[in-house]
């Protein structure tokens, strides 16, 4: 479809970084506006009204919003290089594993920067119990996808790139190569894919993010 294509979103954001992932794995020319969250633009007001945040994917003038929504879209409107399997079972079942994924672990990772001592520790496990039912996950396979990186790996892969700048951050130990061998080796082969590491944020800049926004969730959570 030659339909313009824009997308509004924020260079820190994994579930932004998502929906260009699947994107450029699909081949599709894109606009990409960065949206500054602190001051949201009128733009992202309009056309995101209910939630008032990113990402929102712009399609011929038409707003899809939230991301595993963005991400079904996508796959349905442009064909080619599909990231989601063909087999109906299969697909409910990635679309079950990505619900799992926003509620249980990408949930929990925002929760660990706003923790500290004993609370710290008890949502370490919660996420810890969560990622080795990835792991399990993985069992026979290099990518959540097989053979080649696909939808649940495009919805997960926040987690390869994300996870060591939070355990360095937090001082956590979340994916243990010894429990964990298949996520472990599933985030190398995951970083190495040439569309994934095309647009992974500055890591120096992505840590410095980091680093601000605990702070801030911290005082925000001891005032």
């Amino acid at each position: 479809m030659a339909k313009e294509v824009t997308l509004l979103g924020m260079w820190a954001s994994p579930l932004a970084l998502r929906i260009e992932w699947a994107l450029k794995r699909k081949g599709i020319s894109y606009e990409y506006i960065d949206e500054d969250l602190f001051n949201k633009s009128e733009r992202l007001l309009m056309y995101n009204p209910v939630h008032k945040k990113i990402p929102v994917l712009l399609h011929g003038g038409n707003p899809i919003a939230e991301s595993l929504v963005i991400l079904g879209y996508i796959d349905e409107t442009w064909t080619q290089n599909p990231i989601l399997p063909e087999d109906p079972y299969q697909r409910a079942m990635a679309r079950f594993w990505a619900k799992f994924g926003d509620d249980k672990i990408w949930t929990i990772y925002v929760k660990i920067f706003s923790k500290t001592g004993f609370e710290l520790e008890n949502i370490r496990n919660e996420a810890v119990e969560n990622l080795k039912i990835l792991d399990k996950l993985l069992d026979g396979k290099k990518f959540f996808g097989g053979e080649c990186a696909g939808f649940l790996d495009i919805v997960f892969g926040w987690i390869a790139y994300w996870t060591p700048f939070c355990e360095e951050i937090t001082g956590l130990n979340l994916i243990d190569k010894t429990s964990m061998p298949n996520l472990e080796a599933w985030s190398k082969n995951f970083l190495e894919v040439s569309w994934v590491k095309e647009i992974l944020p500055p890591p120096d800049k992505l840590r410095s993010n980091l680093q601000a926004f605990r702070k801030h969730v911290v005082a925000a959570s001891n005032s």
